[in-house]
């Protein structure tokens, strides 16, 4: 199928999902999907001839016949029981290929007045709070995949917290692919709006039940409004024969704290496009990555962090650890705006190469408009340091059992900045499996 028979496709798909909106199709959100399926019509698929996907070559997922999901699947307690964090407490939301379950979901322990539910929900209940936010931040006039998802948007997680509450516990959303012999086309869409002095946890979950071909298509719309902490979680461990797209849009306001949390390890190819934005002055926003790819794999992470206004800090630690044949590429972006005086903003991506056929392309960029700043960004590329491996291996320990000990220690470093103690441990029993075999 060429990409012209592919773009048609999926339009004609577009006209099926209409039809079968019923009065849905009545509400104001749709007028959103007709204006994101006619920017899609609009927009071309991204080759590798284009700067921001130069190093990422998608002909893989263009050659894939991918069908859009429907109808429910159900899965019991028993089946998704691996995929939760023991110990943990607070809400959880399941979708499976997309749509949600809610005999497997459980929405407990939220301040009052606070909203956990699917989206196709809050498009009826809570159109005030859909009204302002949603789709103000991810822009579907020039990005094929967000206007893909734009276009079809139906289900996913909505999340509110109104101001001066604070969420105690996480909310877990888990995003359960059962594709079977199916190549399935997901398309969650996710608004977390956390009010004024309000607080929140939030878990963001990618699993699959086999190791099937499928396409997840996500993006994800966060609002921060003043003085407003978040703490986003996202692991995406899929299918290796999985195709992942995601885009996620944080927007903060005045003095908000927005720290993001990627641990990214299953996927094909896997490309995530990350944006925040300070809308206002005393903002902080921390992103913290690491990729662990082999085989064939590529990751892609491409951030942007918008310093608009002034007295605003931003950190930024991505870590990849590549074997095999695999790829990574981080391109991850500074923007110090002309009246952003006191930026402060460091930046830096370092990676393990664990093969001789493995290759980073790494690309971190300052771009710096404002005069009283102080920004750093950098980047290293290598294998294990051999001085520690001989230190190691001096006191007794085996080569094998000492370069486990390494990588560990370099991955472990992203993982333990992480809050939640039962995602800690859920990820380090995942880190001990594949280095301490």
């Amino acid at each position: 199928m060429s990409l012209a028979e592919l773009k048609k496709y999926y339009i004609n798909s577009f006209e099926l999902f209409e039809k079968s909106l019923n009065g849905e199709s009545k509400l104001p959100i749709h007028s959103f999907r007709k204006e994101a399926i006619n920017n899609f019509s609009k927009l071309n698929f991204p080759s590798t001839y284009e700067e921001e996907w130069r190093y990422t070559n998608l002909s893989p997922l263009f050659k894939q016949n991918f069908t859009l999901a429907h109808g429910k699947l159900h899965l019991t307690s028993n089946q998704i029981k691996n995929f939760l964090f023991d110990g943990l407490k607070g809400s959880l939301l399941v979708f499976v290929n997309g749509f949600y379950d809610e005999q497997l979901s459980q929405i407990d322990s939220l301040p009052k007045g606070a909203v956990v539910c699917n989206l196709e929900q809050a498009f009826e209940d809570y159109s005030d709070v859909i009204e302002k936010h949603f789709g103000k931040y991810a822009d579907h006039s020039n990005h094929v995949f967000t206007a893909l998802n734009s276009a079809f948007t139906k289900e996913g997680a909505f999340i509110f917290i109104p101001d001066g509450k604070i969420a105690e516990y996480p909310v877990h959303i888990l995003f359960i692919a059962d594709s079977g012999n199916d190549k399935l086309l997901i398309q969650p869409r996710n608004l977390i709006v956390a009010g004024k002095n309000s607080q929140v946890s939030i878990i963001e979950h990618y699993v699959s039940m086999n190791n099937g071909t499928y396409f997840t298509n996500n993006v994800t719309e966060i609002v921060a409004e003043e003085n407003a902490v978040i703490d986003h979680v996202r692991v995406q461990e899929e299918s290796k024969q999985a195709f992942h797209i995601a885009g996620m849009e944080v927007n903060q306001e005045r003095t908000s704290n927005f720290t993001s949390h990627f641990i990214s390890l299953g996927a094909e190819i896997a490309r995530n496009d990350f944006n925040a934005r300070f809308n206002d002055e005393g903002g902080e926003c921390t992103l913290n990555g690491l990729y662990l790819i082999g085989g064939n794999q590529l990751f892609d992470a491409h951030t942007m962090i918008d310093h608009a206004k002034p007295h605003c800090n931003s950190h930024e630690h991505y870590k990849g650890i590549l074997d095999d044949k695999s790829r990574g590429v981080f391109n991850g972006k500074v923007m110090v705006r002309k009246d952003a005086q006191k930026t402060n903003a460091f930046q830096e991506n370092n990676n393990i190469i664990l093969s001789t056929e493995a290759l980073v392309n790494t690309k971190p960029q300052l771009e710096i408009f404002a005069d009283d700043v102080k920004c750093s960004h950098g980047a290293t590329i290598g294998q294990l340091d051999m001085d520690s491996m001989f230190y190691l291996k001096t006191r007794g320990i085996g080569e094998e059992t000492a370069k486990a000990i390494l990588i560990h220690a370099f991955a472990s470093d992203v993982v333990q900045s992480i809050k939640i103690e039962p995602i800690k441990e859920y990820l380090e029993r995942i880190l001990s499996a594949r280095f301490n075999q």
